[in-house]
């Protein structure tokens, strides 16, 4: 099937990793191609298997799923990677969102409800658990030093994707929207990304709603 989406779940707890399996090959469109225990181990096998979602826990034996997410980026930057996790801190949540995580979702969660942050975030959506959501409005309303300097160095069509982004759209959708190739979008957020000195999406975009670029 030309759009499935294929997904690795990683998780130290092997009757959980098979719950979460299951209830995701139940689902149309989704094919889970492989699993993994360890932050190590995911690496590997994402390099191998080049999954669209990989679904990562936190706290692993190992590296933590938080250093393994920094390195996803580099290692498979086509995939997306969603948090799976009992951690409500606010600090993990940020640091995930900001290491490049695209979705925080507490474990608990409705099947139904996971299948759909899949997808959400196959598309190139944000997902954050609800009951998280107010620590990101937080964040949201404090600024940082030196975030209104690093917008001021964005160009004119910088400022107009980086506004897509907030929006939620890929770069294949910016793409169309601006009448740009993709690779061109691509290069374009490298720039923005390397102005704003940060490392994820997710955080380009909490600038621009801090400082009202939305």
């Amino acid at each position: 099937m030309a759009d499935e989406i294929r997904v690795m779940v990683a998780d130290d707890h092997p009757l959980f990793r098979g719950g979460v399996i299951n209830s995701l090959r139940d689902a149309p469109g989704i094919s889970v191609v492989a699993e993994a225990e360890s932050g190590d181990e995911a690496l590997q096998l994402a390099r191998e298997v080049l999954p669209d979602v990989l679904l990562l826990d936190i706290a692993m034996p190992g590296k933590s799923g938080i250093a393994t997410v920094a390195e996803m980026a580099s290692a498979c930057p086509a995939t997306r990677v969603v948090m799976l996790t009992v951690s409500e801190r606010e600090d993990d949540l940020l640091t995930a969102l900001k290491a490049g995580a695209s979705g925080y979702v507490l474990k608990g969660v409705a099947a139904r409800e996971l299948v759909d942050v899949v997808r959400m975030v196959a598309r190139g959506e944000v997902y954050v658990s609800p009951l998280l959501a107010g620590h990101l409005l937080r964040e949201l309303s404090h600024p940082r030093p030196g975030d209104t300097d690093h917008l001021a160095e964005l160009t004119d069509r910088e400022r107009e994707m980086l506004r897509l982004v907030t929006e939620g759209l890929t770069n294949r959708e910016i793409g169309e929207r601006l009448h740009l190739a993709e690779k061109t979008v691509k290069h374009y957020m490298t720039n923005i990304l390397g102005k704003l000195h940060v490392r994820s999406r997710v955080e380009a975009a909490l600038i621009a709603v801090r400082e009202g670029e939305k």
